[in-house]
């Protein structure tokens, strides 16, 4: 009955909700939300770096997201190289004196607070020439407004960027008074102009003043109320905002601190100064205000402007625009060819007469239309991670952020079960499911920012394993069975494999091993051919005859295994390989394949371990040792009760061993020999009961079909940043925004999925003299490419 009510259900939603009404779905929610995020940004502003100033949100106890976009978190070498030869003061009370102490420390941790508090620290950095100085001036009075118009006069070295702000002195010396109020008016009246001034050559700051927590003040401060506090900065903000009379003001407000102060003052010591972890916050702000238009990193998206397009992008967007206007130009030709044979009544018999004219689509059209929709999709993508459009922020791992999604999904999976086709081991019902919850978990594990956790990026990496595991366990298959070694198979499978990362690699202006799994793959692949593909071409065939066979293709395996071993510890040789031109073009990345020798080795025997197992399997199957029959166990009773017993046992050992890891290089290092251990053990413990055979998970199964594209188009439309932070769709809901950019991610991945294979039984005809054609083409393509990308770089330089 369970099951009936589960078809019935299933019906009943497909007959009103298919694939293609959830497309239209997300097509009108990306046009209603890039409509709304283009109004907010013209009635708000565009600028981030307001917003990194004035508003933001703890992610956690220490983690400041600032409201629409990323901050980055700098290191030691990148703060010196984006202050080189840069002169930075610090104006104020022992409040600006703090930020003064937190962003010295940026560049030099070891810089120790001590000396007199109540006077002029200096500090300087004499190998990356850059000076910090604090100017002791707790009141905005005459002195502090002598200090700044000396800086005024042309003659004069005038500091980069200058961070003043004052107050509490004057509320604490004259206790409170109304009187000291409105002369701290009068006296920011008369300096407004001079920073104003100051402004159109320096970076100025002005600190509104923090909170105090009231409760902790000591008895000569106790007149420092929240009240007064919050006069003050009406004041300056009411000031120096009306600075120029025409035009807004240069001054930047540094307001953000206020809030920050509200979550953390109660931690204070003594009421007034901020803790420790607090100014770093801000003073990492301020570095970010300054530096990320100079460093441009990835992950800090704030104050940085939209990336000029290159040469490439924009022959792209030309492309993709062309293609649009062709495939509207044969919609309409071929709407009005149907109108015109549209099917019309006989009045006299009451049918329809049939319509004999071939409405198909033509070639060039699917073409075309394939061509469109994969612009707009671009289109998208472009919105998402390279114009200032939508939102981004940086991610924040807490368990719950985890595994609740974990369980959420294996929920469904469990729920949504169906019978196989077949029941032999890992048939393609099970590989469907196989490939989709663990895509599932490693999408999961990306937005969640899991990689932070040690045992989970461990788990992470067999699931990743796992995945290169089946594909050689697949392709080796295929080969041996087959014996197809073609070149429409192989041109088919690089397609497959390429297309849409070539797409993106000339759209979202990325290197070709930045998208790292799908070279990993292909390389891999292509070692795979090759070694079955040489003399002597053995398969199961030919080896069937002769067991000889069997023993040629163990020392072709053993062969490969060698110069696999050989590779893997020597990188010199490794990477002499991948600098030749034009290999460098596509595994460099940063100016160096070491990122690409690093992923090759991190699972370097695990395609090798999939292909060996796919040899003892169908050796084992072909001599009918294996009980494939639904329902069967896989061997005898005995045999199966004891190997499952072994592979329980060994997959919960690899667990306990990956959450037991302490250092993550040390893991690393291990891992290519051990993740086997847990992959051969999920497979038999899936695959040698029969019932277990028996059944899948269509839910896991359909993101399965589709696990590639979900992979390479997280990077873009899901996370941001490159990876490094959240898409946001939807601010202010975390939860709906997730839910909301997921519906429309997934539905794109179909999308493109569905593309990839109607372009490829377009561009990859099985005939090979049409083939060897279009062989030609592409190739001229990429030297196209190739010369087009080497003027870019120089042009760069």
């Amino acid at each position: 009955m369970a099951a009936l009510a589960y078809n019935l259900g299933k019906r009943e939603i497909n007959h009103y909700f298919s694939v293609r009404s959830a497309k239209v779905l997300a097509l009108v929610a990306v046009l209603l939300l890039a409509a709304g995020h283009l109004a907010s940004r013209r009635y708000r502003g565009n600028d981030s770096c307001e917003y990194l100033l004035s508003s933001g949100r703890f992610l956690g106890e220490k983690v400041w997201q600032p409201h629409s976009c990323m901050m980055h978190k700098y290191k030691i070498s990148e703060a010196k190289s984006c202050l080189i030869d840069k002169h930075i003061a610090f104006i104020g009370d022992s409040r600006i004196r703090q930020l003064f102490y937190s962003f010295v420390k940026i560049i030099n941790p070891q810089f120790k607070e001590e000396g007199n508090k109540h006077e002029n620290i200096p500090f300087e950095d004499k190998i990356a020439s850059v000076k910090v100085d604090f100017l002791w001036h707790p009141e905005v009075n005459g002195s502090m407004k002598q200090c700044i118009k000396v800086w005024t006069e042309d003659s004069v070295a005038k500091p980069h960027v200058i961070v003043a702000g004052a107050a509490t002195w004057s509320i604490k010396i004259h206790n409170g008074s109304s009187e000291a109020l409105s002369q701290y008016k009068m006296n920011i009246t008369s300096l407004a102009p001079l920073l104003e001034k100051l402004a159109k050559t320096s970076d100025v700051y002005w600190v509104l003043q923090d909170p105090v927590y009231e409760e902790l003040l000591s008895e000569n401060r106790k007149m420092i109320t929240n009240e007064k506090i919050n006069a003050y900065n009406e004041a300056a903000v009411s000031i120096l905002n009306s600075s120029t009379r025409n035009s807004k003001s240069n001054i930047k407000m540094f307001s953000v601190s206020k809030l920050i102060a509200q979550e953390t003052i109660m931690e204070s010591l003594d009421g007034l100064h901020l803790p420790e972890s607090s100014r770093e916050t801000s003073a990492m702000i301020l570095m970010n205000v300054y530096c990320n238009k100079i460093v441009k990193p990835v992950d800090g998206s704030c104050c940085q402007p939209q990336p000029p397009l290159t040469l490439i992008q924009k022959l792209a967007a030309c492309f993709f625009t062309f293609s649009i206007f062709g495939y509207l130009i044969f919609y309409i030709i071929h709407r009005n060819a149907h109108r015109k044979n549209k099917p019309c009544t006989d009045l006299e018999g009451g049918e329809e007469k049939k319509n004999t004219v071939n409405i198909s689509m033509s070639p060039l059209e699917i073409l075309l239309q394939s061509f469109c929709k994969l612009g707009l999709i671009m289109a998208y993508f472009y919105m998402c991670d390279r114009a200032n459009l939508f939102m981004k922020e940086n991610k924040f791992y807490t368990h719950s952020s985890f595994f609740i999604p974990i369980i959420y999904i294996l929920v469904l999976g469990v729920f949504y079960n169906e019978n196989t086709k077949e029941t032999k081991v890992l048939n393609r019902e099970q590989t469907d499911e196989w490939k989709g919850w663990m895509q599932l978990v490693i999408l999961i594990y990306h937005i969640s920012g899991a990689s932070t956790f040690l045992p989970v990026y461990m788990h992470i990496r067999v699931l990743v394993a796992a995945y290169l595991f089946q594909t050689g366990y697949g392709h080796f298959s295929y080969f041996w069975i087959k014996g197809d070694f073609g070149i429409h198979r192989v041109c088919q499978v690089l397609f497959r494999l390429n297309f849409l990362v070539v797409v993106l690699c000339i759209v979202m202006d990325q290197p070709y091993q930045f998208y790292y799994f799908v070279p990993l793959v292909t390389v891999w692949f292509m070692i795979i051919y090759v070694t079955l593909a040489l003399w002597p071409q053995i398969i199961q065939k030919k080896a069937n005859g002769n067991c000889l066979w069997h023993f040629g293709l163990l020392l072709k395996l053993a062969f490969l295994l060698f110069c696999i071993c050989f590779l893997a510890y020597s990188q010199g040789a490794f990477e002499k390989i991948f600098s030749l031109w034009p290999l460098s073009k596509c595994f460099e990345l940063k100016g160096n394949v070491y990122e690409w020798w690093f992923r090759w080795r991190l699972d370097r025997y695990v395609f090798f371990h999939g292909m060996l197992f796919a040899f003892i399997y169908l050796a084992l199957q072909k001599r009918q040792i294996l009980s494939e029959g639904k329902g069967e166990p896989l061997f005898s009773n005995k045999v199966s009760n004891f190997l499952l017993f072994i592979s329980v046992v060994s997959f919960l050992t690899y667990s306990i061993w990956a959450s037991s890891c302490k250092n993550k290089a040390e893991c690393n290092e291990l891992h290519p020999s051990v993740s086997v251990v847990q992959i051969l053990a999920f497979i038999l413990i899936r695959n040698i009961p029969g019932y277990a055979r028996s059944v899948y998970s269509s839910f896991f199964a359909w993101f399965g079909r589709i696990s590639l594209e979900l992979f390479i188009c997280q990077y873009h439309i899901w996370l941001a940043a490159d990876t490094r932070g959240i898409l946001v769709l939807i601010p202010g809901n975390p939860m709906l925004n997730i839910i909301v950019s997921t519906f429309i991610f997934v539905c794109v991945a179909h999308e493109i999925s569905q593309i990839t294979n109607d372009l490829a039984q377009i561009i990859i005809p099985k005939d090979n003299a049409s083939l060897l054609k279009r062989l030609a083409c592409i190739t001229a393509f990429f030297c196209g490419l190739l010369i087009l990308s080497s003027v870019q770089d120089k042009s760069r330089h």
